[in-house]
């Protein structure tokens, strides 16, 4: 669901701000009692973390095409 690929997601401030302000909103909405949506946008925050934060790094590194692809072009 989320790109990695998308050039918004590069910069490290990007990606901590999206996090932020999904930890921010779960704050806001267990604070005026709504806890099904703090626990909803808990969860999207969770998931945008993993993504964002932890994921983005243990893609691996855009590279020369594999050489099984280069065999083909022969």
């Amino acid at each position: 669901m989320i790109d990695l690929d998308h050039p918004i997601y590069r910069p490290l401030w990007a990606r901590l701000l999206i996090v932020g302000a999904c930890a921010a909103w779960t704050g806001f909405e267990f604070w005026m009692g709504a806890p099904m949506w703090g626990v909803i946008v808990g969860g999207v925050g969770a998931y945008a973390a993993y993504k964002l934060l932890y994921e983005f790094y243990r893609r691996p590194p855009p590279g020369p095409a594999p050489e099984a692809a280069q065999d083909e072009r022969q």
